[in-house]
């Protein structure tokens, strides 16, 4: 059932953890709506989910046409712009090192969220009430056998440019990025695990979509948790929430300059959802999201802002994300 709260979130999850309970979970940005349900009760008329295979719907059944086209309007520089420097100036301050900034932009699709849940290509896909769908492609934690593994990415490019990867990794601003990123997520898993140490150092991720290929920037960092860790999961998720790599560092002043920024709710956007098969946990934060917002649809995107960001060139990668990944 829903929860009131994250108290009793987390309570559910401990206690799904502790008896082996397989469970899928969502959790907003604001940790405001938090959502956790056994597998056996999930209704699937209201949720659809596939979480790297593991999944409520039967793909046999589906005849969705896999042309799906998104139509974006333009969101206003201006706009973007009055934000930007507003982050940049709490980053002149050293109020902040890094800061993702996103917007809604209304677009028009080809397609309802539900075909879209089914045609798009990713790790993490969850269609929820006809309300927003995702098709995220970035791990937010997975616990296996007593180890706890973060997988942040950051830094996007067009894979059509040439030498697309070697352009990315050797780009200072995206590397600085990164570097702040990772540091981040090893101190957040430094609160909940011993020994965390990052396994691998900025690799590509190749995403593919039937508007554009993007090379994506990711690393691996682990560590190892308590022996009780199964009776603790709902603790060990929210003393991480939110997500590092869609907030900034430091966290918590970084949050609170990107809500003024934003002004807007990201709602489950930038939240975190997964599932628990009672041994394993496995989890994406929800970016590349569509929401039905009154009738309109909008696509949320952003990128993390530095002290060498350029307001241009993250305006262009705001709207470069705007895409659906169709296999």
């Amino acid at each position: 059932m829903k929860c009131s709260g994250m108290e009793n979130w987390i309570l559910k999850a401990n206690y799904f953890g502790k008896n082996n309970i397989p469970f899928v979970f969502l959790v907003d940005f604001n940790l405001s709506k938090p959502f956790i349900e056994k597998v056996s009760d999930i209704d699937s008329s209201q949720m659809l989910y596939n979480f790297n295979g593991y999944t409520n719907c039967n793909y046999k059944d589906n005849t969705f046409n896999k042309s799906i086209c998104i139509k974006s309007y333009t969101l206003d520089f201006n706009k973007y712009e009055e934000a930007f420097k507003y982050i940049h100036q709490n980053q002149y301050s050293g109020n902040s090192y890094l800061a993702n900034l996103t917007f809604p932009i209304r677009v028009e699709l080809g397609a309802s969220l539900k075909e879209i849940f089914y045609c798009s290509v990713a790790k993490y896909k969850l269609w929820y009430q006809d309300e927003f769908v995702v098709f995220s492609p970035e791990i937010f934690v997975r616990i296996d056998k007593g180890l706890i593994s973060s997988y942040p990415m950051k830094g996007t490019i067009d894979a059509s440019i040439k030498n697309a990867e070697e352009i990315i990794l050797a780009n200072e601003k995206e590397a600085a990025e990164h570097a702040t990123i990772v540091d981040l997520i090893r101190n957040d898993l430094n609160m909940v695990a011993s020994n965390v140490y990052v396994e691998k150092y900025r690799y590509i991720d190749r995403i593919i979509s039937n508007q554009r290929n993007l090379l994506q920037v990711s690393s691996k960092i682990v560590g190892k948790l308590s022996e009780d860790y199964n009776e603790r999961l709902g603790d060990i998720i929210v003393k991480l929430l939110p997500a590092g790599s869609i907030t900034g560092a430091p966290k918590k002043k970084t949050v609170e300059i990107i809500k003024h920024a934003e002004k807007y709710d990201r709602g489950y956007y930038c939240g975190i959802c997964g599932y628990f098969d009672g041994y394993r946990l496995d989890s994406g934060v929800m970016i590349r999201f569509i929401e039905n917002m009154d009738g309109e649809y909008y696509y949320k995107s952003g990128g993390g802002i530095t002290i060498y960001s350029d307001v241009e060139s993250e305006y262009r990668e705001l709207n470069n994300k705007i895409y659906v990944p169709v296999g």
